[in-house]
């Protein structure tokens, strides 16, 4: 049976609000939990971007059942891969073993404020193999020392090694990132309904591991409230990956989709108080082999309401199909 879970999503609401927003939705019976890691958000409209490792531990203490996970995290340039294995190991602690460790190769957004400039695709994608192998060997305990092409980890070790080993998945996008996620990873992550994807993955090693997608949604009683909201915080998200992953920030994203209009955005996500609508627009990701959806409901001030309904009426009829 599919999994559905909720997306904190840290560019739309403040750190606190989002601890309370994964406990309203461990309430209302969601099967699993992701958030997001960004340092600014896509848009100015969104106007947030808390620290998710902080969240995740505060997340942690605050819920008993619902399984955590990073959606993703980028470890090749902002963040040093050892030092993401002893934040992931720490929260997987925290959590009583609810933590799974989601990995990609990153955006320009987020990466270039650290000074160290946005390598190109190619190299992005070896950095992400390396960092990779970097965080696995810790996972593996004992002391590590590695050489590679673009890290070099000094006699570390996690002292801190939980009982359960944290799963690592892996975005991906295209050949690339399904080897990478079929050779090393313990599940794959999209954010595109594209079975071709799934197959890369399979073919490369991942055959049986799990897949996770990703959807957003705008869920109010208004349909037209619900566009508009899409559109202000989430016009964004149909430039693609190859334009997402390079452009520097909210100035650029807001110039890029300046032509973009509300019925555009409404025909690719489920907008409006319409269950079947939604059910409609979330079942390719289920035709194309995703065993677990995670939802973002858009609009941090709209999250209760979304919770109400999601439990009466979108997860049942989800969980019906």
């Amino acid at each position: 049976m599919t999994a559905f879970g909720y997306t904190m999503m840290c560019e739309q609401a403040p750190p606190d609000q989002l601890v309370r927003d994964v406990r309203a939705a461990e309430r209302a019976g969601f099967d699993f939990s992701v958030i997001s890691d960004h340092y600014q958000p896509w848009l100015h409209s969104q106007g947030h971007s808390g620290y998710a490792w902080s969240i995740l531990g505060a997340a942690a203490q605050a819920t008993e059942r619902i399984p955590l996970m990073t959606l993703v995290t980028c470890p090749i340039v902002r963040y040093h891969p050892a030092v993401v294995a002893q934040k992931a190991a720490t929260v997987q602690i925290l959590s009583g073993g609810r933590f799974r460790l989601g990995l990609g190769a990153g955006e320009n957004l987020n990466e270039h404020v650290v000074g160290q400039g946005w390598p190109l695709a190619g190299v992005r994608h070896e950095m992400l193999a390396e960092a990779v192998e970097v965080i696995s060997k810790l996972f593996d305990g004992g002391d590590v020392a590695y050489r590679g092409e673009y890290f070099d980890v000094e006699q570390a070790r996690l002292w801190d090694l939980p009982e359960t080993r944290v799963p690592i998945g892996v975005a991906v996008s295209g050949e690339s990132s399904c080897r990478l996620a079929g050779e090393k990873a313990d599940l794959m992550i999209a954010t595109e309904p594209e079975r071709k994807l799934g197959e890369m993955f399979d073919a490369a090693g991942g055959a049986g591991k799990p897949r996770l997608g990703q959807i957003a949604v705008a869920y109010d009683a208004d349909r037209d409230a619900a566009v508009k909201r899409a559109h202000e915080q989430f016009r964004w998200f149909g430039l693609g990956w190859k334009v997402n992953a390079d452009l520097v920030g909210p100035p650029a994203f807001e110039a890029a989709t300046e032509f973009v209009t509300p019925e555009q955005v409404a025909g690719q996500l489920p907008c409006g108080p319409d269950v079947d609508e939604h059910v409609r627009k979330i079942t390719p990701f289920v035709d194309a082999g995703f065993d677990e959806i995670a939802l973002v409901q858009i609009g941090a001030d709209h999250q209760d309401d979304f919770f109400g309904w999601a439990e009466r009426e979108l997860l049942p009829a989800l969980r019906s199909r």
